[in-house]
Protein backbone atom coordinates (compact mmCIF):
# COMPACT_ATOMS: atom_id res chain seq x y z
CA UNK A 1 0.00 0.00 0.00
CA UNK A 2 2.55 2.42 0.77
CA UNK A 3 4.29 1.60 -2.45
CA UNK A 4 1.64 2.28 -4.49
CA UNK A 5 1.27 5.67 -2.99
CA UNK A 6 4.69 6.56 -2.97
CA UNK A 7 4.46 5.66 -6.70
CA UNK A 8 1.06 7.72 -7.54
CA UNK A 9 3.19 10.60 -5.42
CA UNK A 10 6.07 10.44 -7.99
CA UNK A 11 4.00 10.27 -10.81
CA UNK A 12 2.08 13.76 -10.18
CA UNK A 13 5.65 15.25 -9.41
CA UNK A 14 6.81 13.97 -12.60
CA UNK A 15 3.80 15.03 -14.41
CA UNK A 16 4.08 18.86 -12.43
CA UNK A 17 7.99 18.70 -13.60
CA UNK A 18 6.82 17.87 -17.68
CA UNK A 19 4.28 20.66 -17.58
CA UNK A 20 6.13 23.22 -16.08
CA UNK A 21 9.31 22.33 -18.35
CA UNK A 22 6.45 22.21 -21.59
CA UNK A 23 5.34 26.02 -20.37
CA UNK A 24 8.87 27.56 -19.99
CA UNK A 25 10.10 25.58 -23.31
CA UNK A 26 7.03 27.31 -25.19
CA UNK A 27 7.75 30.70 -23.58
CA UNK A 28 11.31 30.50 -24.90
CA UNK A 29 9.85 29.12 -28.34
CA UNK A 30 7.46 32.52 -28.35
CA UNK A 31 10.95 34.87 -27.47
CA UNK A 32 13.03 33.18 -30.20
CA UNK A 33 9.80 34.08 -32.58
CA UNK A 34 9.34 37.72 -31.55
CA UNK A 35 13.38 38.55 -31.40
CA UNK A 36 13.38 36.59 -35.24
CA UNK A 37 10.21 38.85 -36.57
CA UNK A 38 11.56 41.99 -38.17
CA UNK A 39 11.44 45.45 -36.35
CA UNK A 40 8.89 47.55 -37.34
CA UNK A 41 10.07 50.94 -38.59
CA UNK A 42 10.77 53.56 -36.27
CA UNK A 43 8.76 56.80 -37.17
CA UNK A 44 10.74 60.27 -37.92
CA UNK A 45 10.03 63.50 -39.46
CA UNK A 46 12.34 64.61 -41.82
CA UNK A 47 13.47 68.00 -43.72
CA UNK A 48 15.19 69.04 -46.66
CA UNK A 49 18.74 70.51 -46.71
CA UNK A 50 19.07 72.99 -48.95
CA UNK A 51 20.93 75.59 -50.46
CA UNK A 52 19.96 79.44 -49.29
CA UNK A 53 21.80 82.61 -49.76
CA UNK A 54 23.37 83.05 -46.33
CA UNK A 55 24.72 86.57 -44.97
CA UNK A 56 27.43 85.91 -43.35
CA UNK A 57 27.76 88.02 -39.80
CA UNK A 58 30.66 88.73 -37.08
CA UNK A 59 28.75 88.86 -34.00
CA UNK A 60 30.16 90.37 -30.77
CA UNK A 61 28.66 92.24 -28.03
CA UNK A 62 29.49 95.82 -26.83
CA UNK A 63 28.16 99.24 -24.87
CA UNK A 64 25.88 101.75 -26.27
CA UNK A 65 26.95 105.31 -25.60
CA UNK A 66 25.61 108.45 -26.30
CA UNK A 67 26.39 110.89 -29.18
CA UNK A 68 27.26 113.57 -26.51
CA UNK A 69 27.05 113.20 -23.05
CA UNK A 70 28.50 115.29 -20.21
CA UNK A 71 28.34 115.19 -16.43
CA UNK A 72 27.64 118.83 -15.04
CA UNK A 73 29.80 120.19 -12.53
CA UNK A 74 30.89 123.62 -10.70
CA UNK A 75 34.11 125.21 -11.64
CA UNK A 76 33.97 127.32 -8.61
CA UNK A 77 32.52 127.08 -4.99
CA UNK A 78 28.78 128.69 -4.33
CA UNK A 79 25.33 129.05 -3.19
CA UNK A 80 22.83 127.90 -5.40
CA UNK A 81 20.26 130.93 -6.03
CA UNK A 82 18.23 129.36 -8.93
CA UNK A 83 17.88 126.07 -10.61
CA UNK A 84 16.05 126.41 -13.72
CA UNK A 85 15.59 123.03 -14.88
CA UNK A 86 13.06 119.90 -14.09
CA UNK A 87 14.73 116.26 -13.71
CA UNK A 88 14.29 114.45 -16.99
CA UNK A 89 13.77 117.72 -19.08
CA UNK A 90 14.92 118.21 -22.51
CA UNK A 91 16.95 121.20 -22.95
CA UNK A 92 18.17 123.14 -25.88
CA UNK A 93 21.90 124.48 -26.35
CA UNK A 94 22.75 127.88 -24.18
CA UNK A 95 19.96 127.09 -22.22
CA UNK A 96 20.54 128.41 -18.46
CA UNK A 97 20.49 125.92 -15.83
CA UNK A 98 21.75 126.90 -12.53
CA UNK A 99 23.08 130.21 -10.66
CA UNK A 100 25.10 131.04 -8.38
CA UNK A 101 25.23 133.81 -5.76
CA UNK A 102 27.33 136.36 -7.72
CA UNK A 103 26.33 139.86 -5.98
CA UNK A 104 30.05 140.41 -5.14
CA UNK A 105 31.19 139.74 -8.25
CA UNK A 106 28.34 141.63 -9.66
CA UNK A 107 29.37 145.00 -7.27
CA UNK A 108 33.12 144.31 -8.50
CA UNK A 109 32.40 144.46 -11.77
CA UNK A 110 29.87 148.10 -11.55
CA UNK A 111 33.32 149.33 -9.65
CA UNK A 112 35.77 148.30 -12.81
CA UNK A 113 33.31 149.61 -15.26
CA UNK A 114 33.53 152.74 -13.81
CA UNK A 115 37.03 152.70 -13.61
CA UNK A 116 36.74 151.94 -17.40
CA UNK A 117 35.25 154.56 -18.37
CA UNK A 118 37.27 157.13 -16.46
CA UNK A 119 40.44 155.34 -18.16
CA UNK A 120 38.64 155.70 -21.50
CA UNK A 121 38.36 159.36 -21.23
CA UNK A 122 41.42 160.25 -20.00
CA UNK A 123 42.90 158.31 -22.85
CA UNK A 124 40.70 160.36 -25.37
CA UNK A 125 41.92 163.62 -23.71
CA UNK A 126 45.70 162.16 -23.92
CA UNK A 127 45.53 161.01 -27.17
CA UNK A 128 44.22 165.11 -28.53
CA UNK A 129 47.22 166.28 -26.03
CA UNK A 130 49.79 164.32 -26.89
CA UNK A 131 49.62 165.54 -30.49
CA UNK A 132 50.13 169.02 -29.16
CA UNK A 133 52.88 168.11 -27.38
CA UNK A 134 50.51 169.21 -24.11
CA UNK A 135 51.25 165.97 -22.58
CA UNK A 136 54.42 163.37 -22.52
CA UNK A 137 54.97 160.42 -24.27
CA UNK A 138 55.55 158.88 -21.77
CA UNK A 139 52.22 160.16 -19.86
CA UNK A 140 50.59 159.32 -22.69
CA UNK A 141 51.54 155.66 -22.48
CA UNK A 142 50.69 155.46 -18.88
CA UNK A 143 47.25 156.45 -19.84
CA UNK A 144 47.01 153.65 -22.76
CA UNK A 145 48.53 150.95 -20.05
CA UNK A 146 46.05 152.24 -17.21
CA UNK A 147 42.78 151.74 -19.72
CA UNK A 148 44.24 147.82 -20.95
CA UNK A 149 44.56 147.37 -17.13
CA UNK A 150 40.68 148.31 -16.86
CA UNK A 151 39.48 146.59 -19.87
CA UNK A 152 41.58 143.00 -18.51
CA UNK A 153 39.56 143.51 -15.32
CA UNK A 154 36.38 144.35 -16.90
CA UNK A 155 36.96 141.07 -18.55
CA UNK A 156 38.40 138.88 -15.49
CA UNK A 157 35.36 139.54 -13.50
CA UNK A 158 33.12 139.16 -16.36
CA UNK A 159 34.55 135.32 -16.70
CA UNK A 160 33.82 135.15 -12.64
CA UNK A 161 30.29 135.68 -13.25
CA UNK A 162 30.17 133.00 -16.55
CA UNK A 163 31.67 130.52 -13.67
CA UNK A 164 28.62 130.96 -11.74
CA UNK A 165 26.11 129.66 -14.21
CA UNK A 166 25.68 126.61 -16.08
CA UNK A 167 24.65 126.89 -19.02
CA UNK A 168 23.33 123.87 -21.30
CA UNK A 169 26.49 122.81 -23.42
CA UNK A 170 24.49 121.12 -26.20
CA UNK A 171 20.52 120.46 -26.99
CA UNK A 172 19.60 116.97 -25.16
CA UNK A 173 18.13 115.56 -22.17
CA UNK A 174 18.96 116.25 -18.47
CA UNK A 175 19.43 113.40 -15.87
CA UNK A 176 18.30 114.01 -12.14
CA UNK A 177 19.27 116.37 -10.31
CA UNK A 178 21.56 116.42 -7.59
CA UNK A 179 21.40 119.74 -5.75
CA UNK A 180 18.67 122.15 -4.53
CA UNK A 181 18.10 125.70 -4.50
CA UNK A 182 20.14 127.16 -0.88
CA UNK A 183 22.88 124.68 -1.26
CA UNK A 184 26.77 125.18 -0.69
CA UNK A 185 28.34 123.75 -3.10
CA UNK A 186 32.04 123.06 -3.71
CA UNK A 187 33.92 123.19 -6.86
CA UNK A 188 33.54 119.96 -8.84
CA UNK A 189 30.24 119.06 -7.49
CA UNK A 190 28.00 116.92 -9.96
CA UNK A 191 24.87 118.71 -10.75
CA UNK A 192 23.01 116.33 -13.20
CA UNK A 193 24.19 114.37 -16.55
CA UNK A 194 23.27 115.79 -19.58
CA UNK A 195 22.76 113.02 -22.59
CA UNK A 196 22.06 113.85 -26.33
CA UNK A 197 19.85 110.52 -27.05
CA UNK A 198 18.98 111.95 -30.90
CA UNK A 199 22.24 109.22 -31.90
CA UNK A 200 24.08 106.24 -30.28
CA UNK A 201 27.45 105.10 -30.61
CA UNK A 202 28.15 101.43 -30.09
CA UNK A 203 31.63 100.49 -29.31
CA UNK A 204 32.34 96.63 -29.46
CA UNK A 205 35.84 94.89 -29.74
CA UNK A 206 36.83 92.43 -32.40
CA UNK A 207 39.76 90.21 -33.06
CA UNK A 208 42.41 91.58 -34.77
CA UNK A 209 41.99 88.35 -37.39
CA UNK A 210 38.71 90.00 -38.48
CA UNK A 211 39.90 93.28 -39.08
CA UNK A 212 40.32 92.92 -42.65
CA UNK A 213 36.80 91.90 -42.53
CA UNK A 214 35.49 95.66 -41.15
CA UNK A 215 35.31 98.48 -43.08
CA UNK A 216 33.81 102.03 -42.58
CA UNK A 217 30.35 102.25 -43.45
CA UNK A 218 29.45 98.79 -42.90
CA UNK A 219 26.15 97.58 -41.77
CA UNK A 220 25.39 96.46 -38.02
CA UNK A 221 22.68 94.62 -36.63
CA UNK A 222 21.81 95.95 -32.73
CA UNK A 223 19.55 94.31 -29.62
CA UNK A 224 19.27 95.17 -26.96
CA UNK A 225 17.70 92.79 -23.48
CA UNK A 226 15.14 95.39 -23.04
CA UNK A 227 13.47 95.09 -26.60
CA UNK A 228 14.13 91.52 -27.26
CA UNK A 229 13.29 90.25 -31.03
CA UNK A 230 13.94 94.06 -32.32
CA UNK A 231 17.24 94.85 -34.39
CA UNK A 232 18.50 98.36 -34.89
CA UNK A 233 20.13 99.12 -37.71
CA UNK A 234 23.88 101.35 -37.47
CA UNK A 235 26.73 101.50 -39.48
CA UNK A 236 30.56 101.49 -38.38
CA UNK A 237 31.72 104.76 -37.88
CA UNK A 238 35.30 104.36 -37.26
CA UNK A 239 37.87 101.75 -36.31
CA UNK A 240 40.22 102.17 -33.80
CA UNK A 241 43.64 102.82 -35.53
CA UNK A 242 45.78 100.35 -33.07
CA UNK A 243 45.42 96.64 -31.46
CA UNK A 244 45.39 96.26 -27.62
CA UNK A 245 48.36 94.90 -27.19
CA UNK A 246 46.63 92.53 -23.68
CA UNK A 247 43.77 91.29 -25.79
CA UNK A 248 44.87 91.06 -29.34
CA UNK A 249 41.29 93.29 -29.89
CA UNK A 250 40.12 96.37 -32.04
CA UNK A 251 38.11 98.93 -30.58
CA UNK A 252 35.30 99.45 -33.57
CA UNK A 253 32.50 102.08 -33.08
CA UNK A 254 28.86 101.86 -35.12
CA UNK A 255 26.64 104.67 -34.98
CA UNK A 256 22.86 104.07 -35.06
CA UNK A 257 19.87 106.74 -35.05
CA UNK A 258 17.70 106.97 -31.99
CA UNK A 259 14.57 109.04 -32.90
CA UNK A 260 12.20 107.47 -30.26
CA UNK A 261 14.73 107.41 -27.50
CA UNK A 262 14.34 103.95 -26.72
CA UNK A 263 17.96 103.54 -26.64
CA UNK A 264 19.84 104.36 -23.55
CA UNK A 265 23.76 104.99 -23.00
CA UNK A 266 25.39 101.67 -20.81
CA UNK A 267 23.08 99.32 -22.15
CA UNK A 268 24.57 96.09 -22.90
CA UNK A 269 24.07 94.93 -26.51
CA UNK A 270 24.53 92.23 -29.15
CA UNK A 271 26.06 92.95 -32.23
CA UNK A 272 26.22 91.29 -35.58
CA UNK A 273 27.98 93.18 -38.42
CA UNK A 274 27.08 91.97 -41.84
CA UNK A 275 30.10 90.46 -43.70
CA UNK A 276 30.39 91.48 -47.65
CA UNK A 277 30.65 88.07 -49.26
CA UNK A 278 26.94 86.76 -49.32
CA UNK A 279 27.27 83.44 -50.76
CA UNK A 280 24.54 79.90 -50.93
CA UNK A 281 25.10 77.35 -48.34
CA UNK A 282 23.75 74.03 -47.22
CA UNK A 283 21.34 74.86 -44.05
CA UNK A 284 19.23 72.47 -42.04
CA UNK A 285 17.17 72.81 -39.38
CA UNK A 286 18.49 73.09 -35.91
CA UNK A 287 16.50 70.49 -34.34
CA UNK A 288 17.94 67.71 -36.97
CA UNK A 289 22.22 68.20 -35.28
CA UNK A 290 22.96 66.16 -32.84
CA UNK A 291 25.69 67.87 -30.20
CA UNK A 292 28.35 65.21 -28.29
CA UNK A 293 31.93 65.85 -27.19
CA UNK A 294 32.69 63.48 -30.31
CA UNK A 295 31.55 65.83 -32.81
CA UNK A 296 28.02 67.05 -34.32
CA UNK A 297 26.11 64.59 -36.66
CA UNK A 298 23.15 64.58 -38.05
CA UNK A 299 20.68 61.37 -39.67
CA UNK A 300 20.20 61.11 -43.06
CA UNK A 301 17.76 59.03 -44.77
CA UNK A 302 19.05 56.33 -47.42
CA UNK A 303 17.84 53.67 -49.01
CA UNK A 304 18.90 50.31 -48.03
CA UNK A 305 20.91 48.43 -50.41
CA UNK A 306 21.11 44.44 -50.84
CA UNK A 307 24.31 42.15 -50.88
CA UNK A 308 24.33 42.51 -54.49
CA UNK A 309 24.02 46.42 -54.45
CA UNK A 310 20.78 46.70 -55.04
CA UNK A 311 17.92 48.63 -53.43
CA UNK A 312 15.71 46.37 -50.82
CA UNK A 313 11.84 46.96 -51.44
CA UNK A 314 8.93 46.27 -48.79
CA UNK A 315 5.79 44.07 -49.59
CA UNK A 316 4.35 47.59 -50.95
CA UNK A 317 7.31 47.65 -53.36
CA UNK A 318 8.76 50.83 -52.25
CA UNK A 319 12.59 51.11 -51.20
CA UNK A 320 13.52 50.10 -47.04
CA UNK A 321 14.48 53.39 -46.10
CA UNK A 322 16.76 53.32 -43.02
CA UNK A 323 19.07 55.94 -40.62
CA UNK A 324 22.36 57.03 -41.94
CA UNK A 325 24.58 58.85 -39.28
CA UNK A 326 27.07 61.20 -40.65
CA UNK A 327 29.13 63.43 -38.77
CA UNK A 328 29.36 66.93 -40.21
CA UNK A 329 30.73 70.72 -39.57
CA UNK A 330 28.85 73.09 -38.42
CA UNK A 331 28.75 77.11 -39.33
CA UNK A 332 26.77 79.81 -37.67
CA UNK A 333 23.38 79.24 -36.15
CA UNK A 334 20.19 81.36 -36.92
CA UNK A 335 16.81 81.57 -36.97
CA UNK A 336 16.52 77.85 -36.53
CA UNK A 337 18.59 76.98 -39.07
CA UNK A 338 22.70 76.22 -38.86
CA UNK A 339 24.78 76.50 -41.80
CA UNK A 340 26.25 72.93 -42.31
CA UNK A 341 29.66 73.09 -44.04
CA UNK A 342 30.52 69.90 -44.81
CA UNK A 343 28.95 66.34 -44.60
CA UNK A 344 25.09 67.11 -45.86
CA UNK A 345 24.38 67.60 -49.67
CA UNK A 346 21.95 69.64 -51.17
CA UNK A 347 18.84 68.18 -51.39
CA UNK A 348 18.92 65.33 -48.72
CA UNK A 349 16.56 64.80 -46.17
CA UNK A 350 17.54 64.91 -42.39
CA UNK A 351 15.72 63.78 -39.58
CA UNK A 352 14.15 66.01 -37.80
CA UNK A 353 12.06 64.75 -34.82
CA UNK A 354 12.76 61.03 -33.61
CA UNK A 355 16.30 60.64 -33.67
CA UNK A 356 16.26 59.59 -29.98
CA UNK A 357 15.37 56.26 -30.92
CA UNK A 358 17.57 55.92 -33.84
CA UNK A 359 20.64 53.93 -34.51
CA UNK A 360 23.26 53.59 -37.62
CA UNK A 361 21.44 52.08 -40.22
CA UNK A 362 18.03 51.83 -38.00
CA UNK A 363 14.44 51.16 -40.32
CA UNK A 364 12.64 54.53 -40.30
CA UNK A 365 9.21 55.20 -42.04
CA UNK A 366 8.57 58.87 -42.47
CA UNK A 367 5.75 60.43 -40.80
CA UNK A 368 3.65 63.32 -41.81
CA UNK A 369 2.13 63.65 -38.31
CA UNK A 370 3.48 67.23 -37.02
CA UNK A 371 3.07 66.89 -33.71
CA UNK A 372 6.17 64.26 -33.61
CA UNK A 373 8.34 67.51 -35.34
CA UNK A 374 6.84 69.18 -32.04
CA UNK A 375 7.63 66.91 -29.45
CA UNK A 376 11.32 67.18 -30.68
CA UNK A 377 11.01 71.15 -30.57
CA UNK A 378 12.60 73.48 -27.98
CA UNK A 379 10.23 74.72 -25.55
CA UNK A 380 9.22 78.54 -26.11
CA UNK A 381 9.42 80.86 -23.51
CA UNK A 382 6.49 82.35 -22.21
Amino acid sequence: MLRRRMLIMLGVVLLIVLVLGGYKAFSIYTMIQGFSKPKPPISVAVANASEQPWQMRLPTVGTLKALQGVELSLEVAGTVTELKFESGQKVKAGQPLLQLDSAVETALLETARADLGLAQLDFARGSQLVDSRAISKGEYDRLSAVLQKNKATVNQLNASLAKKRILAPFSGTIGIRQVDVGDYLASGTRIATLQDLSSLYADFYVPEQSVPKLAVGQPVQISVAAYPGQNFAGKISAINPIVESTTRNILVRATLANPDGKLLPGMFASLQVLLPDQQKHIVVPESAITYTLYGNSVYVVAQKKAEDGSVEKDDKGQPVLIAERRFIETGERRDGLVLINKGVQNGEQVVTAGQIKLDNGARIAISADKTLGEQNSPPRAD
